[in-house]
């Protein structure tokens, strides 16, 4: 769990309004896909993404403060698509924050779309905050 305590940390140096540790531990018992960037001897970001009925879902990927604007969340984005990929996940959704235009710019370079908006899906400073759906065809056929 050591590794959980890493990513909370981050989580909370990253975010206004992060997960708590339970949904990290959570996500882990769940069998949730995690994934961490390694710099040295810090961990610098991770992803975490579910994978079911031939869908991913992006559920969470974070850069530490200090190793942002490095490429590292591009790195951690391609990481976690080409694993949805040999899992033979046909799409990979997520949702990003209206107020986080940064990750929004990401996912649309890397070719996600946006296909929706789901209302008051985040906490915010003054109740809730509207999240943007994307999604990526992943050109998986599983035949």
């Amino acid at each position: 769990m050591q590794d959980v305590d890493l990513i909370y940390e981050i989580e909370q140096l990253a975010y206004p309004f992060p997960w708590s540790r339970g949904s990290f531990v959570d996500c882990l018992h769940a069998g949730y896909i995690c994934f961490g960037l390694q710099m040295g001897k810090d961990l610098a970001g991770y992803t975490i993404f579910s994978s079911a009925a031939d869908e991913a879902h992006l559920l969470n990927l974070c850069v530490h403060p200090d190793w942002q604007h490095r490429g590292y969340g591009s790195l951690l984005l391609e990481y976690s698509i080409n694993h949805a990929v040999k899992l033979k996940n046909e799409a990979m959704f997520l949702e990003v924050r209206v107020s986080n235009p940064r990750a929004a710019a990401l996912y649309e370079n890397r070719g996600f779309r946006v296909i929706g908006q789901r209302s008051s899906y985040y906490q915010a400073g003054e109740g809730r905050e509207d999240a943007i759906v994307m999604h990526l065809e992943l050109g998986c056929t599983n035949t």
